[in-house]
């Protein structure tokens, strides 16, 4: 089974057991965090899809740590003006494990 989810902007296809990365959520570590924004539950061949959201859809999942990601860096520059900006970025993240899905 798995279920196509809407957070932090972006949209991620999961199943039971999974582990991924989103965009930092306000939860303590250990956690439980249910996203109700389900766009798609899928099972087989038998797939239900929401307008924009399915509704019932619900998706559990537990709080596994905190993090910041890679570090970017970020220019900016204008030729002949003497101009030149150069600073990092680091996106942080939490990171999820889905624990049940239900539609």
């Amino acid at each position: 089974m798995y279920a196509v989810i809407a957070t932090g902007g972006k949209q991620y296809r999961v199943s039971e057991g999974s582990v991924l990365r989103v965009e930092k959520l306000a939860a303590e570590v250990g956690a439980s965090v249910e996203f109700d924004k389900v766009l798609l539950v899928g099972k087989g061949d038998q797939v239900k899809v929401g307008s924009p959201y399915l509704e019932g859809g619900k998706v559990v999942a537990t709080v596994q740590g905190h993090g910041k990601g890679e570090k970017k860096t970020i220019v900016k520059f204008r030729r002949r003006k003497h101009y030149l900006r150069q600073g990092t970025h680091r996106q942080q993240y939490t990171e999820i494990k889905i624990t049940s899905i239900s539609a």
